[in-house]
This record gives structure tokens, C-alpha cells and sequence, in this order.
């Protein structure tokens, strides 16, 4: 959201102090938007991060699917790591897949756009680049 309202290139420190997070772990977080081409990234001077897609072309729900390296929600998501012993009996399976369906159905209506339009945008910025140094 941070490079949706700035349109431009900024610094990992300018969003760690925007949102109070660690960088460390930010910088995680920005390795694996860049791999997955949400960002870009730049060296040098001049240099720094950006969003590398239109903002109205990122879905909440793909970015979400794409960038979680969670195993699945319980064991007997994975057919490689699978020991239930009641997989195939047990209703909860089905239970929880139709709820992850249901939260990545209620993402993928959202572009970063969207969370970034609106009446709360200017708010936002104040917040955001109130911190900026």
C-alpha cells in the first residue's frame, strides 16, 4: 500500500519507520515481492523500491496465495506430508477448505486500488509520510 500512494521509488527505511516494523523482517518481505514481481528493485543512487505492476492490477487474493510459504492449514492438505488416519471420514477437511475458498474468493474482489482509493487515502498519507525522513 506503501508504494501504491507513492507512485515512486522509496527506501526500505522510509516504510519500516511509516509502520514501525523490524527491517529484517521487511526485507523478507520485500525479497520475496520483488521474486514474485510486485516490486522492483533498484541498487545505487537513485535507487530503491517501487511497485513493478499497476496498482489496479494486483489482486489481494492472488498476492496473498502467491506469497504464502505456509504448509496448508492442517496436515491433510498436503497428500505429501498426509498421516491422518481419518482423512477421507473426517468432515473438517472439507470444512476448512471451503472457509480458505471463501476468504481468497472475498480477496481476489480487491485490487490494491481499491485499498488505496477513496476517503482514506489522504489520511493514509499523512500517516505514511509523516514519518518520512
Amino acid at each position: 500500500m506503501y508504494g501504491a500512494i507513492r507512485q515512486d521509488f522509496f527506501q526500505l527505511h522510509e516504510v519500516t519507520a511509516a509502520y514501525g516494523v523490524s527491517r529484517h523482517h521487511l526485507a523478507k518481505v520485500v525479497h520475496k515481492l520483488a521474486q514474485l514481481g510486485y516490486l522492483e528493485t533498484r541498487r545505487g543512487r537513485g535507487g530503491g523500491i517501487r511497485l513493478a505492476m499497476r496498482p489496479e492490477d494486483i489482486r489481494i487474493g492472488a498476492l496473498v496465495r502467491r506469497s504464502e510459504d505456509q504448509p496448508g492449514l492442517v496436515e491433510c492438505f498436503d497428500p505429501k506430508t498426509n498421516t491422518c488416519r481419518i482423512d477421507g471420514s473426517c468432515r473438517l477437511k472439507g470444512a476448512l477448505a471451503e472457509a480458505m475458498n471463501a476468504l481468497y474468493s472475498s480477496l481476489d474482489r480487491y485490487s490494491l486500488l481499491d485499498l488505496v482509493s477513496g476517503p482514506h487515502r489522504s489520511r493514509m498519507s499523512k500517516i505514511l509520510f509523516a514519518t518520512k525522513s
